[in-house]
């Protein structure tokens, strides 16, 4: 595996890699900020089946951090992740410093209107922004044919593809399932924060999802019952604090009235000093 720093020598591998693969050879991207984890490397997998290159970047970007948030003591472990992401198969890495991204008297930022104010976007004002700019920059930088998000950053999916669309990008975008530990908490770099009882009130947001996917399966098609059945497991936690319990389109995140034409179930909640989230989206196909 190559690691590069600079957006030029980026860009440059990236071409020599395709020449190297063959005229109509593929490239695949996985954007990470690093501690990487188990549903990072799935990701890198499914890049690395479908694609004839594989890159993958490491960048915690700051403008998707507000300005009480956690970008200063955001997990960092660069040999550890380059050792993993270098076993797993990629051929690329992308490492650049902040001011490689962001030089001195950089003003232009990218905003999906509309969609980056809701669900997280409404609990960290600007997040969203901070997203598209860096994902847009890292398509340019890098010219995937596909890019590969995970399941869990619904919201954030939603935003790029509409970024994509909006701005005619020649990216496609794949979502690959959420990674779960045994017991059921998602898979996220923030993990690494939480103390042993946090850990365990964690595990409401997956149980939570469980009630209300037993829910549809039974039948259970209004937002209002399927929404109160996640309060209830949320807010029997002792030291949870949950921050949205929301049902809404996948597309829009908008908020629906019923499930049965399909929908996002979507949870975050505070565990101590770490924000966590969970979702599943409901098939319309797979519940009628």
């Amino acid at each position: 595996m190559r690691i590069l720093t600079t957006i030029h020598a980026m860009r440059l591998a990236c071409k020599q890699a395709r020449r190297a693969a063959g005229e109509d050879s593929t490239l695949a991207l996985i954007p990470t900020m690093g501690a990487v984890h188990k549903g990072h490397l799935s990701l890198v997998d499914a890049g690395r089946k479908e694609c004839d290159v594989v890159a993958a970047s490491i960048f915690v970007n700051p403008l998707q951090f507000g300005p009480t948030e956690d970008f200063a003591c955001y997990p960092r472990s660069f040999d550890d992740d380059c050792r993993q992401l270098a076993k797993a198969g990629v051929d690329l890495l992308f490492a650049p410093e902040a001011q490689e991204m962001y030089p001195a008297g950089a003003t232009t930022f990218v905003e999906v209107a509309g969609l980056s104010e809701r669900l997280d976007g409404a609990s960290r004002p600007g997040h969203f922004r901070g997203v598209a700019t860096v994902v847009n920059k890292l398509f340019n930088i890098i010219a995937p044919d596909v890019a590969y998000f995970g399941q869990k950053d619904a919201a954030q999916v939603a935003v790029l593809r509409t970024m994509v669309r909006d701005l005619d990008l020649p990216v496609r975008i794949i979502v690959g399932p959420t990674v779960r530990e045994p017991d059921g908490l998602a898979l996220s770099s923030r993990n690494r924060y939480l103390s042993p009882d946090q850990r365990i009130q964690a595990l409401a947001l997956s149980r939570a999802l469980h009630v209300v996917e037993e829910l549809v399966d039974r039948g259970e098609r209004s937002s209002v019952v399927l929404r109160a059945a996640a309060a209830e497991v949320l807010n029997h936690v002792p030291g949870l604090r949950p921050d949205y319990i929301e049902i809404v389109s996948s597309d829009t995140l908008e908020p629906v009235v019923s499930v049965a034409s399909g929908a996002l179930i979507a949870l975050a909640a505070w565990a101590g000093e770490t924000r966590l989230i969970d979702n599943f989206r409901v098939d319309p196909a797979s519940h009628d």
